[in-house]
């Protein structure tokens, strides 16, 4: 495996859950795109509250059932890739945001399989 670390960029994709690709939810779609091309990996995040450029309140309460909960896509790898991918990334998109950082990998290794974690 090549050895991912050092200076890298977070790249987080601010979407709501019913944001649709073609039949899939958005954030399925980015995953597998991220996923094809190789990135070293992606996580999504539900949230159970928060508004956009709408200023659409959404919430997880039960009162104000939101099938619209604010979804957090996040990847992180070398610049180039990103920006590579970048146009591909917002085709898919209508609304949201993207926000880039710069990151530093100190560590990035898959689970040995019957590890245990101390």
């Amino acid at each position: 495996m090549t050895r991912f670390s050092g200076e890298k960029v977070l790249m987080r994709i601010f979407i709501g859950e019913g944001d649709r690709h073609g039949r899939k939810p958005l954030y399925e779609a980015l995953v597998e795109l991220f996923r094809r091309e190789g990135f070293a990996g992606a996580t999504v995040l539900r949230a159970v509250a928060g508004f956009g450029a709408s200023s659409v309140y959404h919430t997880d309460k039960l009162l104000e059932l939101s099938t619209d909960l604010p979804i957090v896509v996040e990847v992180v790898e070398d610049q180039e890739r990103i920006d590579a991918l970048m146009p591909r990334i917002d085709a898919m998109m209508n609304g949201g945001m993207i926000t880039l950082e710069k990151a530093t990998v100190i560590r990035y290794e898959a689970k040995t399989k019957g590890a245990e974690t101390p």
